[in-house]
């Protein structure tokens, strides 16, 4: 019955869940906003999910070690996104049909390698969750926040340092300027490619751990297609948030929550229909970007190129 979703434990339950279920998109998003403060749209944050998901996953499956694993999918992560910024800011290539092909190249590619080398759907112990002391011990509270595992406390300890490092830095400014109007920043001295190169393999970094916190930290396997779209929902996030950590935080935590929420009425056998339960989360994040959006915070020269020689 529906009132099952009210019980005190299935709340407990769906909260914990929620918070978990954010992290990814957090790691994800935090990247994305970095790079579109920047000026540049990345629409290949899926595909760079599924290569640091495979990464971190395959050496986690190797080595017993979900540290390396986590290592192996930065340095994946580090690449894919210089090879990112070469192609949209050094080649300025269209993002929008660039990115596409980053998300197909890394679905595909993290395919064939999980075919060559796994072959099956496999399992690893990967991150425990770990309790903070005396905080995990408050009623309610500590059992919803404070027994998460170590990807999870990094990725909500990353909104507070990125809001710092964007409203509260030179390096923000930097990257805000170059967003707004490169010209005006590249006249007062401001490298727009070493920005914009910066931002965006950042973003690379942020959407393999991503990727891996799926893989070695909250789910503990790898199987073809494991985002199933996450990508592009951190993208429309980074939107709905207004290009802001907070509002990514908040964002995040409406779609994970609402998430968690389909999965227990699915788990409690409420009869809705599981296509419709599974839909919810979707929905949500469309009617949000219809009302909530604040285009008035887009960065003016988002998704514009910039060539020196034509200013």
């Amino acid at each position: 019955m529906i009132t099952d979703l009210f019980t005190p434990a299935v709340i407990i339950g769906i909260l914990t869940s929620g918070i978990r279920l954010a992290t990814p998109y957090l790691y994800a998003t935090i990247g994305e906003t970095f790079g579109q403060l920047s000026g540049v749209l990345n629409l290949g944050v899926e595909g760079v999910m599924l290569m640091g998901a495979y990464a971190g996953f395959y050496v986690t499956f190797q080595t017993g070690n979900p540290w390396l694993g986590l290592i192996t999918a930065i340095i994946v992560g580090l690449l894919m996104g210089l090879a990112i910024a070469f192609i949209s800011v050094t080649l300025k290539a269209e993002q929008g049909i660039s990115g596409i092909g980053i998300y197909l190249f890394g679905l595909g590619m993290s395919d064939l390698l999980f075919q060559k080398t796994l072959g099956t759907v496999e399992t690893v112990s990967g991150f425990a969750p770990v309790s903070i002391p005396w905080l995990s011990d408050i009623p309610v509270i500590g059992e919803i926040l404070f027994r998460q595992n170590i990807l999870v406390y990094l990725a909500y300890l990353l909104v507070p340092i990125s809001w710092f490092v964007l409203n509260k830095t030179t390096w923000g400014l930097k990257i805000k300027a170059v967003g707004q109007n490169p010209a005006a920043a590249d006249a007062l001295g401001v490298n727009v490619a070493v920005v914009r190169y910066a931002t965006v393999t950042l973003g690379g970094i942020l959407s393999a751990v991503a990727g891996a916190s799926l893989s070695i930290a909250l789910l503990n396997v790898f199987q073809q297609n494991l985002t199933s779209g996450m990508g592009f929902i951190a993208v429309a996030l980074v939107y709905f948030g207004g290009w802001s950590p907070t509002g990514v935080l908040l964002g995040s935590l409406l779609f994970s929550i609402v998430n968690a929420l389909q999965l227990w009425v699915q788990v409690l056998g409420i009869p809705i229909p599981a296509d419709f339960a599974t839909m919810m989360p979707y929905v949500l994040t469309i009617l949000a970007l219809v009302f909530a959006v604040r285009k008035v915070n887009q960065p003016a020269a988002l998704s514009k190129l910039f060539d020196r020689s034509e200013g």
